[in-house]
């Protein structure tokens, strides 16, 4: 008997041969895969830090005096000061990115960005070797400063070197790379921590980025191809120009942008929401730290193993038979309805498979939606506003909501719940916004409207 689903792998073996005369997509692929990779090497180092329970080991002893003096109790606001001191890293480094962007070339920057990170990672070896007060908060900060600008950053450069048609295509596949980098990474920490150390863990993730930036290098000829097509033809070896707030103006200003920032706020506010209340209610149904960490890791793991399938199975006969429009509107109702069912029953398992549905929704489907729309903007849009939105408004999304949880929390989970059922309506909101704009843009951005010029 012929298996139910043994046309989608059919089509995708098809598919991927098809593909295999594509360097640009290989070269990509491998990039995402080692970009994610090197982020989760990094990503369960920051958050025991994050869930660290003597706030001296994370914060500087003067923060800790500080909060002392006052009367307040700094460990119950762990997470809450350490999203508000991101928020602010994320609103201080705009200008400084959109100068970097203004005032050279893609073909100095991209490296430039990826450097400074390196240069970074090998700054934290020597401070973790030292053991210096206030390293904790330090690296929390930098490391959601370093996933949201690298990330951002690289789907700016996709965008440079595949059109629309292109990226419905592939970035399913690309997508389905990095989920293979972000179990990749974890492994890699869980082996090697023990053995290694911390510190060295940080010169694996510098040495991945090497290979990114080696990716960079070789993906430069197909995105000089690009511009040609789009009339955009020195894009990568002239400076962009214009005003380093550029970013921020044109969010406001365009109404692509706007929606971008709307679906991002409330994206982000569901996904808060549910992450600060799954544990509280883990917490309460496992009190042992092993079962807990067995679920979490549980969660995780259907998450990676549902995106990879949906990535590779369905995200472009989505994209291409739905349209981007409707794909968009896919994860926010999936997740209104999973909301509706926790707020009915708040149970672990429930909790598990909303979050399930809400991260893999987001990886395999509402990730790809998005980033095709990029292909069809102009450069200042695909790198100032791009970069505001996915940084600055995100945090800011993520400050939002994590304050509000700690208020609503006192209410019990069925408010939490509740407010996550609106947040899923904006959501839901931002997605049919974004789906109207981006059907008045062109399939393929022609010369003429290749420049959105902001001094």
């Amino acid at each position: 008997m012929t298996p139910p689903n043994d046309s989608a792998f059919r089509r995708l073996a098809s598919d991927l041969r098809g593909l295999a005369g594509m360097p640009p997509l290989w070269w990509s692929a491998l990039y995402f895969f080692c970009l994610l990779t090197g982020y989760y090497v990094l990503r369960p180092v920051r958050d025991a830090m994050g869930a660290e329970s003597e706030v001296a080991a994370v914060f500087p002893e003067a923060v800790v005096h500080w909060f002392a003096a006052r009367g307040i109790a700094l460990g119950e606001f762990t997470l809450q000061v350490l999203f508000s001191l991101t928020f602010l890293a994320m609103l201080l480094l705009q200008p400084a990115y959109g100068a970097l962007v203004s005032r050279y070339a893609r073909r100095v920057f991209l490296p430039v960005i990826y450097l400074f990170f390196i240069a970074c990672l090998v700054a934290f070896y020597f401070i973790f070797d030292s053991g210096m007060s206030g390293r904790g908060m330090l690296f929390f900060v930098w490391v959601a400063v370093f996933n949201l600008f690298a990330v951002t950053v690289f789907w700016s450069f996709m965008s440079d070197v595949f059109d629309n048609a292109q990226a419905k295509r592939v970035y399913g596949y690309i997508g389905a790379a990095g989920t293979i980098g972000a179990v990749t990474g974890p492994g890699i920490t869980r082996l090697l921590v023990e053995r290694i150390g911390t510190a060295n863990l940080l010169l694996i993730s510098a040495t991945l980025l090497g290979v990114c930036l080696l990716c960079i290098v070789r993906l430069r000829r197909w995105a000089k191809l690009r511009e040609h097509e789009r009339g955009e033809a020195g894009g990568q070896d002239h400076a962009m120009g214009g005003s380093i707030l550029a970013g921020m103006r044109l969010a406001f200003r365009e109404p692509v942008m706007r929606a971008f920032a709307l679906l991002m706020f409330f994206g982000v506010g569901v996904g808060t929401l549910l992450y600060n209340e799954q544990a509280a209610i883990a917490q309460q149904f496992y009190p042992d730290s092993n079962a807990r960490t067995a679920f979490y890791s549980g969660i995780d793991l259907a998450v990676n193993f549902t995106s990879l399938a949906v990535q590779l199975l369905l995200t472009r006969s989505l994209l291409n038979y739905l349209g981007v429009a409707r794909v968009l509107l896919v994860p926010p109702l999936a997740i209104l309805a999973g909301f509706a069912l926790l707020l009915a029953s708040p149970l672990p398992v429930m909790v598990a498979l909303v979050q399930v549905v809400t991260r893999a929704g987001e990886f395999s489907l509402g990730k790809p939606a998005r980033e095709t729309i990029y292909t069809r903007l102009s450069p200042e849009l695909r790198y100032k506003s791009k970069a505001m939105i996915d940084t600055v408004v995100y945090r800011g999304g993520d400050l939002s909501f994590v304050w509000l949880h700690k208020l609503l929390a006192a209410g019990g989970s069925k408010m939490v719940f509740g407010a996550g059922i609106l947040a899923a309506l904006g959501m839901g909101y931002g997605a049919w916004r974004l789906g109207r704009s981006q059907a008045a843009l062109p399939e393929d951005r022609p010369a003429a409207a290749a420049t959105a010029a902001v001094t």
